[in-house]
């Protein structure tokens, strides 16, 4: 390809909407152009990549059984309507209807049109296990896209789903596309971290996601480098350290004049944040909801949500409690009725607690779990935090953010009992297939690569995903100097190595500028200088400093060079 004939121009500055670097990166490079909030059209450039990080994806998906198939971006109501998720999932997915006034949804996932396959397909045991996929656009109507193609509405999707004779085959099996999006990942570039997550509108029985980890991302992960635990905060356990329980004595009433949070009460009756009783008041759909956890943890509110299987909860309002007859800084389950109490794990075995009197300036000392209060659900619901102790071996938690670039799901039977996707055994007894979902975004793992392998100049490329492998230039106009770039060229091509040949008529220093700020892995340089000492100069994107090769030995460099490369990203 010749710059020249090249759709798509560099920019020297990006949009002032443009905050991520990635984002800033691929559309200075001219990789894509935004059209509307969260949609984006790709260049050639940046379709290039998107396709070779999609022929590794393939590569990978095969390799582990995977068959490729395509599925319609536009379903028909009903299947969602048997799943449920018409109902359950709001306004991210699109609705419409056609000309016969038939509700249909533009796709923001496939478990409905897959299970409806499978349901058609597979009617033996003797079908079973298999697992298919596609790479597909999606649209999710994102109420806050962000961060170019981090978050976005439409974008396209690498989505696998396979079925299996019952949940230990799927346990079997999980790993393996585990190990798929790890070498996915290092072979487009990047180390990810594989951590627990929330199963969300996709339910299930397990979920991980795998994660870069960086500060331009969105979610909260808890790790410990000691065992490797890792989980995104969302479900992170933490080790509750044992409170130094106090015996249940009497329950007294004291005044605690102004002391409205847990540090004042706690240094005022003198006893540790861990033996007082911290009681929030949430809204999880139609219900008020006291959730209380011991004064020194906090309340997750996705783990709060899980346990009341309700899509989220929301911390009451002030003004909201008080009108429904609490007194906020002085709540507690103790002598109230009439609402719904969950407690953490840590709240029954505390020992008397230091709890809210529910009326102003005042608490009770010594209440107890079972005597004073009890809650109608008990789980984990507490936030876990950095330097907590790691659950597995006690370490301290180490925080840190990271951008979501895939997820895994284990589906178990939630969509094929919706839909009745069902086989007969051996013993010729109906089952319901078992299923897992494995999603990969294809242009957030493009954006994740620049996030990930950059410099102050521009992108730099892993030879694996890069539009070109080589950025070849010429310094000067000479004839000779023309001449020898364009046989240079033509060889490249002969030898089957992508290069991209800055033709046009502008200064070095701006080709020099845009070789940096596309990032191929190669730049070679003709110069009349360099061609009398019989060279061309050739520079690695990633290296500071270049070198002469002779023009004879030109390609073989080359070739060697890149084979360098892409050893670092060899997973096999």
């Amino acid at each position: 390809m010749r710059s020249s004939t090249l759709f798509g121009r560099t920019l020297r500055e990006a949009p002032a909407e443009a905050e991520l670097v990635s984002h800033r990166l691929m559309l200075r490079a001219g990789l894509m152009r935004r059209l509307a909030a969260g949609i984006y059209s790709y260049l050639p450039l940046g379709w290039r990549v998107m396709r070779n990080i999609e022929a590794i994806i393939r590569e990978e998906m095969d390799a582990i059984g995977g068959q490729e198939i395509n599925m319609p971006v536009v379903h028909p109501a009903e299947i969602w309507q048997e799943s449920g998720r018409w109902y359950e999932v709001g306004p991210e997915l699109a609705r419409f209807k056609d000309r016969g006034g038939r509700d249909l949804v533009l796709g923001m996932t496939h478990e409905e049109v897959v299970t409806d396959l499978a349901r058609r397909e597979v009617d033996s045991h003797r079908q079973l296990p298999f697992m298919v996929y596609q790479l597909q656009t999606k649209f999710r109507d994102e109420p806050r896209p962000r961060g170019g193609l981090i978050r976005v509405r439409e974008f396209v999707m690498k989505d696998a789903y396979s079925f299996h004779h019952h949940q230990e085959g799927l346990d079997a099996y999980y790993p393996q596309v585990c190990r798929a999006y790890i070498n996915i990942c290092r072979r487009s570039g990047l180390d990810v971290v594989m951590v627990a997550s929330d199963v969300g509108m996709m339910g299930g029985t397990g979920a991980h996601e795998f994660m870069l980890v960086s500060e331009a991302g969105e979610d909260t992960l808890l790790i410990c480098s000691q065992c490797g635990y890792a989980a995104n905060r969302e479900v992170a356990v933490l080790g509750k350290t044992p409170a130094s329980p106090v015996a249940t004595g009497e329950l007294r009433a004291v005044e605690t004049p102004g002391m409205r949070d847990i540090p004042g009460v706690a240094a005022f009756l003198g006893v540790t944040p861990s033996q007082t009783l911290k009681t929030l008041v949430f809204v999880a759909g139609d219900q008020l909801v006291l959730a209380c956890i011991r004064g020194d943890l906090e309340v997750n509110e996705r783990k709060l949500a899980n346990l009341l299987k309700v899509a989220e909860t929301r911390l009451a309002g002030e003004a909201e409690a008080r009108s429904l007859g609490l007194v906020p800084g002085y709540v507690s389950p103790v002598g109230l009725t009439g609402y719904r109490i969950v407690a953490d794990d840590s709240v029954p075995k505390a020992g008397a607690l230091v709890a809210g009197a529910n009326r102003e300036d005042h608490h009770f000392t010594g209440a107890g779990y079972g005597r004073d209060f009890v809650a109608g659900l008990v789980g984990d619901i507490a936030a876990a935090r950095a330097q907590d102790p790691c659950a597995s071996c006690g370490n301290g938690l180490e925080m840190t953010r990271g951008i979501e670039v895939g997820n895994t799901f284990k589906l178990g039977v939630k969509y094929s009992r919706a839909l009745k996707a069902v086989y007969l055994d051996a013993a010729g007894q109906e089952l319901p297939v078992v299923m897992g979902c494995y999603g990969l975004g294809v242009g957030r793992l493009a954006a994740c690569i620049v996030e990930k392998h950059h410099d102050e100049r521009g992108i730099i490329w892993p030879v694996t995903v890069a539009p070109y492998h080589v950025y070849l230039m010429t310094v000067g106009d000479e004839e000779e100097v023309v001449l020898a770039a364009q046989d240079l060229y033509t060889e490249l091509q002969a030898h089957g190595i992508p290069v991209l040949y800055d033709d046009r008529e502008v200064s070095a220093g701006v080709k020099f500028n845009d070789a940096d700020l596309l990032g191929f892995p190669v730049r070679a340089t003709v110069s009349k200088r360099n061609l009398r000492a019989g060279a061309v100069e050739v520079k690695r994107r990633r290296d500071t400093e270049a070198f002469r090769v002779p023009v004879d030995s030109v390609v073989d460099s080359i070739e060697q060079t890149l084979a360098q490369e892409a050893a670092a990203y060899t997973v096999r």
